[in-house]
Order: structure tokens, then sequence, then C-alpha cells
């Protein structure tokens, strides 16, 4: 009986000692005419690369990378001297092998094991081959461009190549049908857009034609890429795509980019990976964007993911900080109604924001000794002058500094006569209101006392408003 135990128990032991040893993904590499080097494996995530392992080749060039854990599926590359790669899929085959002459490694290329990668080199080489032909066709068009005929037969040489292209890519997706190499190639073919035929007697055609084609493009832009395979996260392709929809695509206005980040995070939200990806990608985008009114953007993503309970991988140190700079930008988003600010001023009397009766207001907040507000003052004044008789506008400005005897002498050295507003206790509060963290600062406001417009330039202002005077009255 204790036999019987023994030998059982010894089988178990050889049993966890095999899975233990046993290698998830094992890469087998051989690079002729490179010897005693390092390499490393890296892989994409985003639009950055990261190094997951390295290596260092023996004298005859072989190597094995492996690991105990399976990796996950993406374009990964080999990193090799001289900062030079090739790049590979890792998919559902992660024990393979691979060849490669170091002198020329892209076109002497092999893989053994893995179908997928075979099929990925032979299609790289075949793309480039067509993108080199595509090339110099474009090429040959800029050199004869004012040639009419030459031009003629050079486009219908481009529309081929093109439609060649095309079609590779079909057939290559068909052939490879369920791959990660599939999923990447159809990512690549872009939108069909149907022929927009309107009736004769259509009002502002080429409107109506645009707005339709816009319509479709926003709304079919993700057809060929699944927005759940998270997959495509360590891929340079994902990141990729959303970065040419927000800032090429759609309309660069709050309201239009909200609307389609609801569509985007409502498909992506089915895998939580791809969702906190996507979710990360659109905040840093919008925080980092200087065009006025994006800030309404990051107030929403802010609301509805990061201070919402969604984003379960940041800290509550750092919801808070989000929280309270939120805060500050809620008062003064574009749309907004400006809060009221009544102020000293340095006429002796008190005035209100709420007060002014013109069609538009600007606000400025500025201090006598900042450098920067000191170039844009006298620009201010020279618009202000300007204009100040035809009864539009009215400058309401608010002098941040406590100093008041250098506030009144730059009034008095400078002839300022709009409202010179003045309140060095802050009761107002209106470095929170107006979120006023440097100088100068501008605002313009409606004559409802509606935000319309935030930080520009001062040099931007009169151009601003003539517009809006032109397109929105």
């Amino acid at each position: 009986m204790r036999k019987i135990l023994l030998s059982s128990f010894l089988l178990f032991l050889a049993v966890c000692v095999s899975g233990q040893d046993k290698k998830l993904y094992e890469i087998s590499i051989e690079i002729k005419g490179l010897t005693d080097s390092t390499i490393y494996l890296a892989y994409h995530l985003g639009d950055k690369q990261y190094l997951k392992d390295s290596l260092k080749l023996d004298k005859y060039g072989h190597g094995v990378f492996s690991g105990k854990e399976v990796l996950p599926q993406g374009i990964y590359m080999i990193v090799i001297p001289g900062r030079r790669y090739f790049e590979m899929l890792i998919s559902n085959d992660q024990v393979f092998s691979l060849s490669c002459n170091f002198s020329d490694y892209f076109n002497t290329l092999k893989f053994s094991g893995t179908e997928e990668n075979s099929a990925f080199i032979d299609y790289q080489r075949k793309w480039i081959r067509m993108q080199d032909e595509a090339g110099k066709i474009v090429n040959r068009l800029q050199a004869n461009k004012s040639n009419k005929d030459s031009t003629l037969v050079l486009n219908d040489m481009r529309v081929k190549i093109e439609e060649k292209m095309k079609n590779f890519l079909n057939e290559e997706i068909e052939t490879n049908k369920g791959t990660l190499l599939a999923a990447l190639l159809k990512s690549m073919l872009p939108i069909d857009m149907p022929e927009i035929n309107l009736p004769p007697d259509t009002h502002n055609p080429d409107s109506v034609k645009w707005a339709m084609s816009y319509n479709y493009s926003v709304s079919h832009f993700f057809d060929n890429i699944d927005l759940t395979d998270e997959r495509l996260l360590r891929t340079p392709i994902l990141q990729s795509k959303l970065n040419f929809f927000f800032t090429n695509v759609v309309l660069q206005l709050s309201d239009s980019i909200n609307r389609q980040i609801d569509v985007v995070i409502n498909k992506c939200s089915r895998n939580y990976k791809v969702f906190q990806f996507v979710a990360v990608y659109l905040f840093n985008h919008f925080r980092e964007s200087e065009t006025m009114g994006h800030d309404a953007i990051m107030v929403k993503l802010a609301d509805d993911i990061y201070l919402s309970g969604k984003a379960d991988w940041t800290t509550k140190e750092w919801r808070d900080n989000l929280k309270k700079d939120v805060d500050r930008i809620r008062p003064n988003l574009i749309g907004v109604k400006g809060h009221d600010l009544i102020m000293d001023t340095f006429t002796g009397k008190y005035a209100s924001l709420y007060d002014i009766n013109k069609e538009f207001t600007i606000l400025y907040f500025w201090e006598p000794n900042c450098g920067h507000c000191q170039e844009a003052t006298p620009k201010l004044k020279a618009y202000y002058d300007k204009v100040k008789n035809q009864g539009f506008i009215e400058v309401f400005t608010v002098c941040t500094t406590a100093e008041r005897d250098k506030w009144e002498k730059y009034i008095k050295d400078n002839n300022l006569t709009w409202i010179n507003g003045w309140y060095p206790k802050r009761v107002t509060n209106f470095d929170y209101y107006y979120n006023v963290q440097s100088t100068p600062t501008v605002y313009i406001l409606d004559k409802n006392k509606v935000i319309i417009a935030k930080k520009l330039p001062v040099e931007s202002i009169e151009g601003f408003i003539d517009n809006w005077r032109k397109y929105k009255n």
C-alpha cells in the first residue's frame, strides 16, 4: 500500500514540475550575421512602445524569448542593434521560430510554426511594393499638374492603383478570416462613401451635400474596426483611428465632440480594458487641447467617467484634485452666464458687470506690472478707442494686484477710460468664478452676459467680435 501511495505521489510531483516548466510563449530566434549581441522583445501600446524582454544571442545568432505567461495579443517587435526592428504578430500561436539575415532582415525574414506571421510578412512585402507604385504616380501628378492631358491619364492610374490596393486588402481579410491579421487589415479599409443625389430644386445643394457627407462619415467611421477587441490595444491602430476621428473628422465644437464621445464610449464599454484605454486617451487628448471651448469636453469626461465611479484605475487623491479643477472650470464654460462682479472702481463708484447694457462686454483681468499685460493692455486700448463710440462694446477690467498706487498710476499714465475695477480682498471670488490663474485673461460676454469666448489673445478680440456680429446676428 505504501508503494502505491509513493508511486502516486511521484506521478503527481512529475506532473506539477512539468506544468511549472512549460513555457506559454517561446519564440526561437536565429539572426545570421549577428553574434553575441543583445536584442529586445517590445510591443506597442497606443502610440508608444514598451520593452517586454531582452535576450543575448549566442555566437551563432541563436536565442529564445520565453515566459510562463501568455502574452497579450497584438503587434510586437524584435529590436536589433542600430535601433532597427521588425514586427510580428503575437496571436494564438505563441510557440514558433523565426530566422533572418542581419544585413537584410526584412527581405529574408521567415517564420515557422505560425502561419499568421508568414501571411503577415508576405502582406507587408506586397503592400510596400504597391505603396511605392502609388507614390510614384502621385509624384508624377505633382510634376505634371499643369499638363491637363497628363493629369487625366495619371489620375486614372491613381484611381486604378487605389482600387487594386483596396481589393488586395479585401482578399487578404477573406483569406485570413478570424485572425488578428484580418482585424488589423480590415481597420485599414476606407469607408465607402455613397453617392449623394439631391433633387434639382434643393436649396443650397453644396451645403446639404456637405452636411450629408459629414453625417455619414461620422456615423460610419468605425464600421471596420471592432471597438471591443482588446488585441488592438497593443497596436498603433486604435489610438491612430481615435486621434484622426476626434481631430479631423468631427467638427471641433464641444457639443459635436461630446455627442461622439457618448457613441464611442458606448461601443467600447463592453470590454473593460478597451473602455479604460479610450477613456484615458480622450481625457488626455482634450485636457491638453488649446482649442477654445474644449474645456467643456474635459468637464463632461470628468463627470461621466472619472467622478462617477467608473474610473476605478484612479486614486481618490487624483479624483479629488480633478474635482477641484473641474469646479473651477464649470462656472466659466462657454454658453454659461458669467457670474456678476460688483467692484470698486477708479472713479470711486461701485460698478456691476450686470449693469452694462452693451452688445458685448470684454472682461479683462490684468496687473500693471505683468509683462504680458504691458504688451496686451495697449492693444486692447487701441481697439477700445477705435470702436467705443459705435456703442456696441464695453470693457470691464479687474486688477488682480493689491497695490493700489501702481494700479492708479498706470490708469492715469495710459488714460484708460473704460471701467477700471479693483477689489484686492477678492470678496467677489472673481478668481474662482472666472478661473483666473494668470494674467492677462480675457472673456467676452454677450448682451445677456453669457460667455461666448474666453482666454483669447487680445489681438484676436476684434476678429472674433466682427465674425460674431456677421454670422450670429
